[in-house]
């Protein structure tokens, strides 16, 4: 699909020289974050830190379309930076914050709003997708893609780290900035797609016609913060293919998961894995993938421990990064205001 210039949005290449801005966000939802969490954003996140000058923030306004339980979202919000942390985001290198914490989001998500059509908020399938499966069909949920567009013009981000199922929403986020820029002067860099070097989509291991979801959780889904037990009982109880052989194809959506899945863990290649086993059945398979992921996940579960201890540390992080993201978010609002016509407030004599 293209955007409203007709121009194409090829994924960025992002060399090792580029100093560019990269933002991403994640919400602080579920039991913790999942492995497909980790896999297809967390550890590139991690990654990038020395390359790129990288926002990271918790999305827990978009998190308010689920409609969770206060305690909860407090508490998972700061869990998860602990999470974050342990996975190997550094806020020395990193901007870490809370959505809420900058109101700038929803500001700008207003003033976008008035410029997005019904009918092209209409047309994001996300909305459609999550209602259908029992998210509230809010007026919050089908303007959430407006709110994601705030999320990324206000830190003039170049690129952004996305799933094929936000792609659609990039898209708008760059139609919205065209329309505003074309409208009020140039305002608003066009954030490109974020290139990750590795494409690996980690699928729910009771339906592997899906993909893992903190949303859907249950057997299929293995919780970075899951005891060894745990990881190794779902796995061995992972849905896999008929026959016995350890390839991966379309039709062993089930054991090419797996592969992907030890791939990652290892390191490995899936055609080294998959010339490893041949001749050996699922269970040791099975067996050695449970014993990669607990591996992958043991000093990440360790690090979490001790960062949960000191809930003041965690907090400390979000002011940091709150500070920081703040100077930056405050500057796009200033220009916004002063472009679009809002009258400044007048100053008081002392």
């Amino acid at each position: 699909m293209n955007s409203a210039s007709g121009d194409k949005m090829p994924p960025m290449d992002l060399q090792p020289t580029a100093r560019l801005r990269v933002l991403s966000g994640i919400r602080p939802t579920g039991q913790s974050f999942q492995l497909g969490n980790y896999v297809g954003a967390v550890r590139h996140w991690a990654a990038m830190q020395d390359e790129h000058e990288c926002f990271f923030f918790l999305a827990d306004l978009h998190a308010l379309t689920e409609v969770p339980d206060p305690d909860r979202l407090r508490a998972r919000t700061r869990e998860s930076v602990a999470e974050l942390l342990a996975m190997g985001v550094d806020p020395s290198r990193s901007t870490v914050f809370a959505q809420s914490h900058l109101p700038q989001h929803v500001e700008l998500a207003w003033v976008l709003g008035c410029l997005a059509g019904f009918g092209e908020a209409q047309r994001m399938t996300q909305f459609k997708e999550k209602a259908a499966a029992g998210t509230p069909a809010s007026v919050g949920l089908f303007t959430y893609p407006v709110l994601q567009a705030a999320d990324i013009l206000m830190y003039q981000a170049s690129a952004v780290p996305i799933g094929e199922d936000q792609r659609q929403h990039l898209e708008l986020t760059r139609d919205l900035a065209q329309r505003f820029n074309a409208r009020y002067g140039e305002t608003f860099a066009l954030p490109q797609p974020y290139a990750a070097r590795t494409g690996e989509r980690i699928k729910d291991l009771q339906d592997p016609g899906r993909k893992m979801s903190k949303g859907i959780g249950g057997n299929g889904t293995v919780w970075v913060l899951d005891d060894p037990g745990t990881v190794t009982k779902k796995i061995k109880s992972a849905v896999t293919d008929t026959g016995r052989e350890v390839l991966a194809g379309e039709d062993k959506a089930g054991i090419t998961n797996l592969l992907t899945i030890l791939s990652v863990a290892t390191g490995r290649p899936v055609r080294d894995l998959e010339l490893a086993y041949a001749g050996k059945g699922y269970g040791d398979f099975k067996a050695d993938v449970a014993q990669a992921v607990v591996e992958l996940f043991t000093p990440i579960r360790a690090r979490y421990a001790q960062l949960a201890a000191d809930p003041g540390h965690l907090d400390g992080v979000l002011a940091q990064g709150a500070a920081q993201a703040g100077a930056v978010a405050e500057k796009t609002m200033a220009d916004v205001r002063e472009r679009i016509g809002l009258l400044a407030p007048a100053r008081q004599a002392c």
